[in-house]
C-alpha cells in the first residue's frame, strides 16, 4: 500500500518518468526513414465574464477558478512508430496551465509489450457561498464563533476538494495464449467540503439535553465542513489464457484507503442563536453534545481473488463462469482516533466482510432461428464483525448487528427469429435475498419492522419488427412481483419477534407503522416502445417512449404508496450536404411518487424534466470548419401536500400560513460556438465562445432571497440566476 506522503512524492517521480521518456523519443525522431513521429502543440488564452457567483455552476468541475477572469491553456500530443524495432511511443498533456491537467504516456511493442503512465488532477469547487465566522475551516479542529453583527456579516469561503491520480500499467504477452497485467493507481484527495451536525433538545440520547426555552437555546445546527485529507491506491493483476475452446483468467484487485484526519473536533461557544434569530446560552449539556469528536471515515482495506472464464462446447454452444472471494478489512484504533466511549476491552470495531461471488451462465443458439441464455447467480456475504455494546439510548444498551445475507439471481431468455422481419424474445428473472437471523441484541430506530427474505419474480418479452428497409421499431413489456416472508417486530434489544397475522391488535402492528419501501410487497409494470426511421439518405430519426407504475403493499396504510415513471425521447440527424449537417435532441421525463406520514403530510411529489437542443457542423470553405449548439435543460420539483385527519393544529396552521413546499426549479441553456481556420500546413487556429445562464431556485438552501442560515448565523446560499460568457483562442502548431 502506499501512504499519502510517499504517494505525493510517487507522483512527482512517475511525471518526471513520464516527461523523460517522452523527450528521450522526441530525440531520437530522426533516426532514418524507417522511423516516423508526429508532434503537435496547441496554446490559448481565454476570457470569461461575470463573477465568482456566476461562474459557480459553471466553474464547478472544469478546473476554471471562480475568482479568475483569464486564463491559459496548454497541450501537446507527440506520437512516434519505429517500424524497424516495432517500437510505438505516444505522449499526450493537456490543460497544464489549469487546475485539471491530464498526462498521459503509452510506450509499446504491439504483440510483445505494453508499458502506460498516466498522472491527472481534477479540483471540484462547491457551487454554494458560504458566509461564516468559523475559525480554522477545513481543519480538523474548527471553532465555532456566533456573528455578534448577525448573519451574513462574516467572511466568505471557498469550499474545494483536489483529486491528484498516478497510475502506471504493464502488460506482457508471454506466449499466444497467456498474458500478463499489471495496474497500479493511486489517488490525493484534499481539500474540503460541506458538512456540519445539529441536534435538537431534548432527546433520549442525551436526557441532560434540555429544549428551547425564552432565555435559552436548545436547538441548533452548525456548519462545520469535512476536512479531507485521504489516499486511496489501488492494484489489480490478471493473468489471462486463451486456447481454441478454453479462456481463463485469474486475477487479484487490492484497495486500500488511508484517512489521515480521523476525527473532527469542533469548539463550540456558549452561545448561539435560537430559531427565531436570538442569541441565547446554550441549555444544560448542549455545548457538551455539539464539541463531541464526530468519527470521519476510517481506514480500510480489500482483497479480491476471482477466476472467470469460457468454454465452447459446440460452435454454437459456450458457458462461461466466474467464481470470487473478497475479504475487506476495518480496524481503525479508536483510542488513536481520539475517540472514547467504547464498550469495555474493545479497541477497534474489528470489522470484516467476507463475500463470496458464484455465477455460471450458458448461451446456444441450437437451431438458426432459436437463441437461448441462462444464467445463475450466487453471492453471499458474511459479516464477521464482532458484536459489542455500542449504542445507549437513556438506560438502555443495544449491540451492533450482524449484516450478513445470501442473493441468488437466476435468468433465462429464449429468442426466436420468425423471418426476415419478426425477432420475438421472452424472458423470466428471479431475485431471492435472505438477510439472515436478526441480531437479537440490536435494535432498529425509525421503521417498524423488517423482513428476512425478499422473493422478486419478473417476466417480459419483446418483439422488433423491420416494418420496411428504413423504418424498425420494438416494444417491449415487463412485470415483476415482491413478497417475502413475514414480517419481523422489533423488541428493543430483545429479539424481533415474526408477525403472522399484522392487522392483530394484540401482536400486529399499530395502524401508524412505518415500513421500508425496499422489503415491501411490490407490483411494477413498464412497457417501452421504441422506432428508427430513416426516410432519405439525409434524414434520420429515433425515438423512444418508455412508461412503468409501482404499487407498494404494507400493513399499513402510511408510507411510500405508489411511484411512477414516463420517458420520452427523440433523436434527429439531418445532412444538407456533404460539407453541413444538423442534429438535435428533444427528451421528456416525469417522476412521481405518493406517500403519507401518519397524523401530518400526505405529499404527492412530481419531478419533470425537459431537454432539448440543436446543432450544426459543416465546412464553410477548404480552410475553415465552424459549428455550434444551442441547448436547455429543465427541471422541476413540485410538492402538492394536504394534510392527514390526524394531523395537529400546527401542522393545519403551518400549511394554511405557507401554502406548503415550494418548487425546486433548475434550468440551464448554454449556446456553443467554434470556428476552426487552417492558416498553413501544420498549424490552425480555433476560437471557442460559450454563454450558459443557469436559474436555480431551492428552498432548501434559499427562500424568497434569504439565506440557509446555521444556528451560528453562517449562512449558505447561491446566485438564482448565473450568466457567463467564455471566449478562447488556440493556437495549434504540429513540428514538420
Amino acid at each position: 500500500m502506499i501512504k499519502s506522503d510517499s504517494s505525493f512524492r510517487f507522483h512527482h517521480s512517475l511525471l518526471a518518468l513520464a516527461l523523460s521518456a517522452a523527450f528521450v523519443s522526441l530525440s531520437a525522431q530522426a533516426e532514418g526513414d524507417e522511423a516516423s513521429a508526429l508532434t503537435s502543440i496547441s496554446f490559448g488564452l481565454g476570457a470569461l465574464s461575470g463573477d465568482s457567483a456566476d461562474h459557480a455552476l459553471f466553474g464547478q468541475y472544469n478546473g476554471l477558478r471562480p475568482d479568475r477572469s483569464v486564463f491559459g491553456t496548454l497541450g501537446i500530443d507527440y506520437s512516434r512508430r519505429d517500424l524497424e524495432n516495432g517500437r510505438w511511443v505516444e505522449f499526450q498533456a493537456s490543460n497544464l496551465l489549469g487546475d485539471t491537467r491530464e498526462l498521459g504516456l503509452v510506450w509499446k511493442n504491439p504483440g510483445n509489450w505494453k508499458f502506460s503512465a498516466n498522472y491527472g488532477e481534477l479540483v471540484r469547487y462547491d457551487p454554494s457561498t458560504v458566509n461564516t465566522g468559523l475559525l480554522g475551516a477545513g481543519s480538523t479542529t474548527p471553532q465555532v464563533v456566533a456573528l455578534s453583527a448577525g448573519p451574513g456579516t462574516g467572511a466568505d469561503l471557498e469550499l474545494k476538494t483536489k483529486r491528484t491520480g498516478l497510475g502506471i500499467g504493464f502488460a506482457k504477452t508471454i506466449s499466444p495464449a497467456l498474458q500478463f497485467e499489471l495496474d497500479l493507481k493511486s489517488e490525493n484527495k484534499e481539500g474540503s467540503r460541506l458538512f456540519g451536525v445539529g441536534i435538537n433538545c431534548p432527546s433520549v440520547i442525551a436526557p441532560g439535553c434540555l429544549g428551547t426555552t425564552a432565555s435559552n437555546t436548545g436547538w441548533a445546527t452548525l456548519l462545520l465542513p469535512e476536512p479531507i485529507n485521504a489516499n486511496h491506491s489501488q492494484i489489480e493483476a490478471r493473468l489471462s489464457y486463451a486456447a481454441e475452446k478454453l479462456r481463463f483468467n485469474l486475477g487479484y484487485y487490492g484497495s486500500f484507503y488511508r484517512n489521515n484526519n480521523s476525527t473532527l473536533n469542533p469548539v463550540v461557544p456558549g452561545s448561539l442563536y435560537n430559531p427565531l434569530g436570538t442569541l441565547l446560552p446554550l441549555n444544560t449539556g448542549l455545548q457538551g453534545i455539539l464539541s463531541q469528536p464526530l468519527a470521519l471515515a476510517p481506514d480500510n482495506q480489500a482483497h479480491q481473488f476471482d477466476l472467470s472464464g469460457s468454454y465452447d462446447f459446440t460452435g454454437t454452444t459456450r458457458g462461461t463462469f466466474k467464481l470470487g472471494r473478497t475479504m475487506a478489512t476495518q480496524t481503525s484504533d479508536f483510542a488513536g482516533a481520539g475517540l472514547t466511549g467504547a464498550p469495555t476491552g474493545v479497541t477497534n470495531l474489528g470489522g470484516e466482510v467476507k463475500t463470496t461471488l458464484g455465477k455460471l451462465s450458458l448461451s446456444s443458439r441450437p437451431v438458426r432461428q432459436l437463441s437461448l441464455l441462462a444464467d445463475l447467480r450466487y453471492e453471499k456475504r458474511d459479516d464477521q464483525t464482532p458484536i459489542a455494546l455500542y449504542n445507549t439510548e437513556g438506560t438502555a444498551t443495544f449491540t451492533n448487528r450482524d449484516l450478513s445475507n445470501r442473493k441468488i439471481n437466476s435468468k433465462l431468455q429464449a429468442s426466436w427469429q420468425f423471418n426476415s422481419d419478426y425477432r420475438g424474445t421472452l424472458g423470466a428473472d428471479r431475485e431471492s435475498i435472505d438477510r439472515g437471523v436478526f441480531t437479537a441484541s440490536s435494535a432498529i430506530s425509525g421503521i417498524s419492522a423488517l423482513r428476512q427474505k425478499t422473493d422478486e419474480t419478473s417476466v417480459r418479452a419483446e418483439l422488433r419488427r423491420r416494418m420496411s428497409e428504413n423504418f424498425s421499431g420494438a416494444v417491449s413489456v415487463a412485470s415483476s412481483r415482491r413478497d417475502g416472508s413475514n414480517w419481523l417486530k422489533d423488541n428493543s434489544g430483545l429479539g424481533v419477534t415474526e408477525v403472522s397475522n399484522p392487522a392483530d391488535p394484540v401482536t400486529g402492528f399499530s395502524p401508524t407503522a412505518v415500513f421500508m419501501p425496499t422489503l415491501a410487497d411490490r407490483k411494477r409494470n413498464k412497457v417501452k416502445l421504441f422506432a428508427d426511421w430513416q426516410p432519405s439518405e439525409s434524414v434520420t430519426l429515433q425515438a423512444s417512449a418508455e412508461r412503468g407504475t409501482d404499487r407498494f403493499d404494507t400493513p399499513s396504510s402510511y408510507g411510500l404508496r405508489d411511484t411512477g415513471m414516463n420517458q420520452f425521447s427523440l433523436d434527429w440527424g439531418y445532412t444538407l450536404s456533404d460539407n453541413w449537417g444538423l442534429n438535435g435532441t428533444l427528451s421528456r421525463s416525469l417522476q412521481s411518487l405518493n406517500q403519507a406520514r401518519a397524523a401530518g403530510y400526505l405529499m404527492a411529489f412530481d419531478n419533470t424534466n425537459v431537454g432539448a437542443s440543436v446543432g450544426v457542423n459543416g465546412k464553410a470553405s477548404g480552410k475553415l470548419n465552424v459549428g455550434g449548439s444551442l441547448s436547455y435543460v429543465g427541471d422541476k420539483s413540485v410538492y402538492a401536500q394536504t394534510l392527514d385527519s390526524f394531523a395537529g393544529s400546527d401542522s393545519v396552521a403551518l400549511l394554511a400560513a405557507t401554502g406548503g413546499l415550494p418548487d425546486i426549479v433548475y434550468s440551464q441553456t448554454a449556446l456553443k460556438l467554434f470556428g476552426k481556420y487552417a492558416l498553413e500546413k501544420g498549424s490552425s487556429v480555433r476560437v471557442d465562445f460559450v454563454h450558459q445562464r443557469n436559474i436555480v431556485n431551492d428552498w432548501s438552501w434559499s427562500l424568497n432571497g434569504v439565506p440557509f442560515t446555521y444556528s451560528d448565523g453562517s449562512t449558505v446560499s447561491q446566485k438564482q440566476t448565473q450568466r457567463v460568457s467564455l471566449i478562447g483562442v488556440t493556437y495549434v502548431y504540429q513540428l514538420p
